[in-house]
C-alpha cells in the first residue's frame, strides 16, 4: 500500500512530460509502472485507495480459503486489469512507448532475481507484475512461463544497476519508506522461516536487509556524485506493507507528487 507514494511520483511525470530511457519496477513498483508507461494517470490511485478495501483484492477469508492473502490474479487479472476489466491497463500504449522496462521478481527456486522484459508479457497476460508483487509469507510462489516467483524486493530491492548496466548516466530512485530507513534483519528472519518449502528463496529473505541497507548506501553516493536523485517520503504514517489505511494511502500520493518535483532539476 505503500506504493501509493510512488503512483503519486510517477502521476506529476506525466503532468509534466517527465520521461526516462530505462524503467525496473519491483513489486508494486512494477505496476506503478505500467500505468505510467500507458499514460493512465490517477489509475493507480484507484487500485490502492479503492479496489484495495474489496475483499476480493485482500483478506483473511481469501487466505484461508487460497493460501494467498492478496488476489493477484483478482488484481492485475480479469477482474481489474484485463481487457474487460474495471480499469484495463492500456497495454498497447505501454508497448508503444518506445521505452525499455524490466520486472523485478524472484525465483523461488534459486533466490535470485530474475528480470523480465515488458515484450515477455502479452494482452491480458500480466505475469511478471503478479510475480514481482507476490509476497512471501502471505502468498504462495506465483507460476509463471514455467518458473515459481516471489517478490522481487527479496532479492533485489533497490535496483539500481539495472540501470546503470543499461547505459543510464543518472538514475531516480523512488523509494516507499524514507531516505533514513535502516531495514531491520529481525522481521526478514522470522518471515523466512515461513518458507522453509523454498531455502534459497528463505535465504534471500533472510539476508534481504543486508541487501536493502548495502544498495541503499550504494545509491546515497550515487546521489553525492550528482549520478542519483532519492525520491523518498518524508514519513509514512506508519504505514506498513499491507497496511488498509484510506487517509494514510491518499496522504502519501499527495507526497509523492510533491516530491517528485526535485526530478525536474536533476535531470536538467
Amino acid at each position: 500500500m505503500r506504493g501509493s507514494y510512488g503512483a503519486g511520483v510517477f502521476d506529476w511525470c506525466l503532468e509534466n512530460n517527465i520521461s526516462f530511457d530505462h524503467h525496473v519496477g519491483v513489486s508494486a513498483g512494477s505496476a506503478n509502472l505500467c500505468s505510467f508507461l500507458s499514460g493512465q494517470k490517477g489509475r493507480n490511485l484507484f487500485f490502492y485507495a479503492d479496489y484495495s478495501f474489496r475483499p476480493e483484492y485482500m483478506g483473511l477469508k481469501h487466505f484461508i480459503r487460497t493460501h494467498d492473502y492478496l488476489d493477484l490474479e483478482y488484481i492485475y487479472g480479469e477482474a481489474l486489469t484485463n481487457s474487460k476489466g474495471e480499469y484495463p491497463l492500456d497495454f498497447q500504449a505501454m508497448l508503444q512507448s518506445g521505452k525499455t522496462f524490466e520486472i523485478v521478481a524472484t525465483d523461488a527456486h534459486t533466490g535470485l532475481p530474475h528480470y523480465f522484459e515488458m515484450r515477455e508479457m502479452s494482452q491480458d497476460d500480466y505475469g511478471a507484475i503478479k510475480a514481482s508483487s507476490c509476497v512471501p509469507g502471505v502468498n504462495q510462489p506465483y507460476a509463471w512461463k514455467g518458473g515459481l516467483y516471489f517478490d522481487g524486493g527479496l532479492s533485489d530491492p533497490i535496483p539500481y544497476k539495472r540501470c546503470l548496466d543499461a547505459g543510464c548516466e543518472k538514475v531516480v530512485v523512488v523509494l516507499t519508506r524514507p531516505r533514513d530507513y535502516v531495514r531491520d534483519p529481525v522481521k526478514d528472519e522470522r518471515m523466512a522461516k515461513l518458507l522453509w518449502k523454498y531455502p534459497n528463496a528463505a535465504k534471500a529473505l533472510e539476508f534481504r536487509s543486508r541487501v536493502y541497507n548495502d544498495q541503499l548506501k550504494d545509491v546515497m553516493e550515487l546521489e553525492r556524485q550528482g549520478r542519483a536523485l532519492i525520491v523518498a517520503p518524508d514519513d509514512i504514517s506508519g504505514m506498513k506493507t499491507l497496511t488498509k489505511d484510506r487517509e494514510a494511502i491518499v496522504a502519501l500520493y499527495h507526497k509523492g507528487r510533491h516530491d517528485a518535483e526535485a526530478i525536474r532539476s536533476f535531470l536538467d
